[in-house]
C-alpha cells in the first residue's frame, strides 16, 4: 500500500491507535435489541473504545458469498434454492471471521444469536478455542418508543445520511440539507411492518435474553461475564 499521499498526522494517529489497542483486554460481546433500539449507533463507539471488530451476520454472509469461500458457496446454494441458511453455516462463517487480524482483541456480534439453539452453538464454537462471550448488552426500549423512532426516519439514498422528523429534522421537510435532493423512507420503516418485526423479535429473543441471564447468575461464563440491560423511556 502506497502511503506517500497520507498526511503524517493521520499516520501518527493510526500508529497511536494501534499501540493503544495492544494494551486493551480481549472482549467478546453480543448486542441484543429490537429494530431501532440503538445498536447501530452504539456499536461503532464500543468498537472504537475497545478495538474490536463488528460482526453483523447479514454483512458476513454477503462477504463470504462474494469471496466464494467454501462456506460462502454453500450459503449461496442454500439461498438460491429458497431455503434459509442453517445455523451451522452462520456459526461457521462467524468462526472464519473471528480469525481475521482486526478481530484479534475480540468482537461485537450484532444480529446473532436470535434463538437459544444459535446461542448454544456459538458457545460450543468458542469453547473449542478456550473462549466465551464476556458481555451481553440488551437494549431494552418500549415498543411505542421504537415505533416513533423508526416511522420518523428519513434517508438520503445517495449518501445514507439519516434524518428524523422529530429528533433530527432536515432544514426543509423531505429535502436533504446538502444536496437538495428528496429524502426517502425504507420500505419497512412503517408502523405495521415494525410491529410485526417486534412481535417476532420478542418471541424469538426473549428466551435468548433469559439464557444469558441464567448463565451469568450461575457463573457458567468465565472471565467477567455481565448481562446489562439498557432501558429507554
Amino acid at each position: 500500500m502506497d502511503l506517500t499521499d497520507v498526511p503524517v498526522e493521520q499516520l501518527m494517529k493510526e500508529i497511536e491507535r494501534r499501540l493503544e489497542c495492544q494494551n486493551k483486554p480481549e472482549k467478546r460481546m453480543i448486542l441484543l435489541g429490537p429494530p431501532g433500539s440503538g445498536k447501530g449507533t452504539q456499536s461503532p463507539i464500543i468498537k472504537k473504545d475497545h478495538c474490536l471488530c463488528h460482526l453483523a451476520t447479514g454483512d458476513m454472509l454477503r462477504a463470504a458469498v462474494a469471496a466464494k469461500t467454501p462456506l460462502g458457496i454453500k450459503a449461496k446454494e442454500t439461498m438460491e434454492s429458497g431455503a434459509l441458511v442453517g445455523d451451522d453455516l452462520v456459526v461457521g462463517i462467524i468462526e472464519e471471521a473471528v480469525k481475521k487480524p482486526e478481530c484479534k482483541n475480540g468482537f461485537i456480534l450484532d444480529g446473532f444469536p436470535r434463538t437459544v439453539p444459535q446461542a448454544q452453538m456459538l458457545d460450543k464454537m468458542l469453547a473449542k478455542k478456550g473462549q466465551a462471550i464476556d458481555k451481553v448488552l440488551n437494549f431494552d426500549v418500549p415498543d411505542e418508543v421504537l415505533v416513533e423512532r423508526v416511522t420518523g426516519r428519513w434517508i438520503h439514498a445517495g449518501s445514507g445520511r439519516s434524518y428524523h422528523t422529530k429528533f433530527a429534522p432536515p432544514k426543509v421537510h423531505g429535502i436533504d440539507d446538502l444536496t437538495g435532493e428528496p429524502l426517502m423512507q425504507r420500505k419497512d420503516d412503517n408502523a405495521e411492518t415494525l410491529k410485526s418485526r417486534l412481535a417476532a423479535f420478542h418471541a424469538q429473543t426473549t428466551p435468548v435474553i433469559n439464557y444469558y441471564k441464567d448463565k451469568t447468575q450461575h457463573d457458567f461464563c468465565p472471565l467477567d461475564s455481565v448481562f446489562r440491560s439498557f432501558q429507554a423511556e
